[in-house]
């Protein structure tokens, strides 16, 4: 295998290694596994990635018994992963995804081998400046994790250099990219002081750079650790102001409202935050926020707001109410949504929404179901989707079951009537269609495997 370095060779700074470097046992399974010359197309990526992580198993299980071999090792593949880069169709990121893990692994090889932490560090940020395919895009997520806290440090030490270098770039600097270097180096500070809960520091690059919806958040997180709700609610507040003010949404502002309706709590202001979390489900009812907002009612309440929340929400469109209702067993409610529902209406759903609610209630209001199976087929066969004629002939075999379970054959007869009338000439559905209207249904039909051990027997068995 061609090893193109990663990092420089020799970095294991205090730690002993042979001279010259002998191939690892290991390297003949990496090179075999990167499958050297061969494109990996879309859909091959994901058995590709699989026979990789196997070795990368193999290999974060050197780091307790022989760290600076497994150094040596991460090393090897994260050169062969970056080699293979331009063989994959990586459209999903998963590949990406992997060398990170494999990134990381590194660090905390390094770590175990007692290499030197800020030359870790330093080899870190050197990979970041050096990715043209972005592997190491936002890795400080997941790198701080693995990173102990003389490691944290280190990189806090290193970044804090480059962030230093950002705000005083000199003449002549590009005044494009200077604020992007402020932008990329105070993110992985905020990575590190925010996973050694250092508050001071983290505040301090904060009032040094530009405060976010999503440094109140994290600001908010470390003082409730340290049991000062009050000021963490401040903080929380502040960062809802900032998002609020923002022309763009910031994705902390859903933790940040969470946070500061439990923070009313812990402060006895639980009236607050229920009649905020009302007013935010009366306004946007769906599963998450009645979630929300049922976990502030006093339980001798539930009943009585439960009730008032469906109720609030009848207004809602089918498809997402017919999902609440599922998620919160209000069936009786479900099947009157239902019953009132034009059948253009239940036709214009998915059947990912409709077919569960269907089988849920077809045993105690086989009517209601009836409906809910002949919409299915309906969408189906007026769409004239004939890879699913086969699924509209069983929603349609349902229909009639629960229309007979119900009493109504009259309405099953006039179902067919309107097939008969309508789709006559869709040769691919009709005949199936008649056999179901004859008494032969789908599920009259042996299945796939019956068919096979069938034609599998023995001659003259029966």
């Amino acid at each position: 295998m061609r090893r193109v370095p990663w990092v420089p060779t020799g970095t294991l700074r205090g730690v002993a290694r042979p001279k010259a470097r002998r191939r690892d046992p290991m390297e003949g399974a990496l090179e075999a596994a990167f499958q050297p010359r061969r494109f990996i197309a879309y859909g091959d990526v994901s058995t590709f990635i699989s026979g990789l992580e196997k070795l990368a198993n193999q290999v974060a299980d050197q780091i307790r018994i022989e760290p600076a071999r497994a150094v040596d090792l991460y090393e090897t593949f994260l050169a062969g992963c970056y080699e293979k880069a331009d063989e994959i169709d990586d459209s999903d990121g998963a590949f990406g995804v992997f060398v990170e893990g494999l990134v990381c692994g590194w660090a905390k090889a390094r770590q175990a081998a007692d290499a030197d932490r800020v030359q870790t560090a330093a080899l870190l940020l050197a990979r970041i400046d050096d990715d043209p395919y972005g592997f190491c895009h936002d890795i400080e997520r997941e790198l701080v994790k693995v990173l102990d806290k003389a490691g944290l440090a280190a990189l806090a030490q290193v970044v804090e250099a480059r962030l230093e270098a950002a705000a005083n770039p000199g003449t002549g600097a590009d005044e494009q990219t200077v604020p992007h270097a402020q932008d990329q180096w105070g993110r992985i500070l905020r990575a590190v002081y925010a996973q050694g809960s250092d508050l001071s520091a983290y505040i301090g690059l904060c009032e040094r750079t530009r405060l976010l919806a999503e440094d109140c958040h994290a600001v908010a997180l470390m003082l409730v650790k340290r049991r000062k709700p009050g000021e963490a609610l401040v903080w929380a507040e502040r960062g809802l102001t900032l998002d609020k003010d923002s022309p763009h949404r910031s994705t902390a502002a859903p933790d940040l409202a969470r946070l500061r309706r439990t923070l009313l709590v812990k402060l006895g202001r639980s009236g607050e935050a229920l009649e905020e979390a009302w007013t935010q489900f009366h306004e946007h009812p769906n599963t998450f926020t009645y979630g929300e907002f049922m976990r502030l009612v006093p339980k001798a309440d539930r009943a009585t707001w439960h009730a008032k929340a469906m109720a609030a929400s009848e207004t809602r469109d089918l498809g997402s109410l017919v999902a609440d209702r599922l998620e919160t067993g209000e069936i009786d409610r479900l099947v009157a949504r239902l019953r009132a529902a034009t059948d253009r209406e239940i036709e214009s759903q998915s059947h990912y929404t409709t077919e569960p609610a269907a089988k849920r209630i077809e045993k105690a209001h086989p009517a209601v179901a009836a409906k809910v199976y002949r919409a299915l087929g309906m969408r189906i066969v007026n769409a004239a989707k004939s890879k699913y004629y086969d699924a509209a002939l069983l929603d349609f075999e349902r229909a009639k079951r629960c229309y007979r379970r119900a009493g109504l054959t009259e309405a099953w007869d006039r179902t067919v009537a309107d097939i008969r009338r309508d789709h006559s000439r869709k040769t691919g559905f009709i005949p199936g269609f008649e056999r179901l209207v004859a008494g032969h249904g789908p599920s009259d039909e042996p299945s796939f495997l019956e068919r096979a051990r069938k034609r599998w027997a023995p001659r003259g068995e029966s």
